[in-house]
């Protein structure tokens, strides 16, 4: 895990919505995929889609990902093309305004925040833990790294598991 490429793809993430793009790529890593799926999950993001260096055809895009067209094929990973796959994002606007606002690390590449339960309970509550400010506004989600995953701090609180805090997004 290298948060050095995750500071790239906070900001990359920024300022794509911030330029109203609809659809996106960062490199597809194992630990981008899960934190693009959580925010997904989440609703800040449309779809996820791992691809190649050309964006998937738009029919992809819009339609469920059980019912994919089976005559498309896919292309198998190999060593000759792994340092080109990437993950498409589709990003999401409300009202004319993006809904990724501002998406920000909170541990950095030289000082990785740990925090048990007790600590992502105050941050959910608001309230500031350690070096870390609480989550005030609403929408706003704050992701941690844990055993099981990346979960958002909500989650975290309710199976009672800490983590490394990654970033939050509003």
């Amino acid at each position: 895990m290298s948060l050095v490429h995750l500071a790239n793809t906070c900001s990359h993430l920024q300022n794509a919505s911030r330029a109203r793009l609809s659809l996106t790529s960062i490199p597809d890593t194992k630990f981008h995929l899960k934190l693009m799926l959580a925010l997904q999950n989440s609703g800040f993001l449309s779809t996820v889609i791992r691809g190649g260096p050309m964006p998937p055809p738009p029919h992809t895009l819009l339609s469920h990902p059980s019912s994919t067209d089976e005559t498309a094929p896919i292309e198998p990973v190999t060593n000759q093309n792994i340092a080109s796959r990437r993950l498409w994002l589709g990003l999401k606007y409300w009202n004319s305004a993006p809904v990724i606002e501002k998406m920000e690390l909170v541990s950095k590449p030289t000082r990785r925040i740990w925090m048990d339960v007790e600590g992502i309970r105050r941050l959910v509550l608001g309230k500031k833990s350690g070096y870390v400010k609480g989550a005030t506004r609403p929408g706003e989600c704050v992701y941690v790294s844990t055993d099981v995953g990346i979960l958002e701090a909500r989650e975290c609180v309710e199976r009672k598991i800490g983590g490394m805090v990654i970033c939050r997004v509003r």
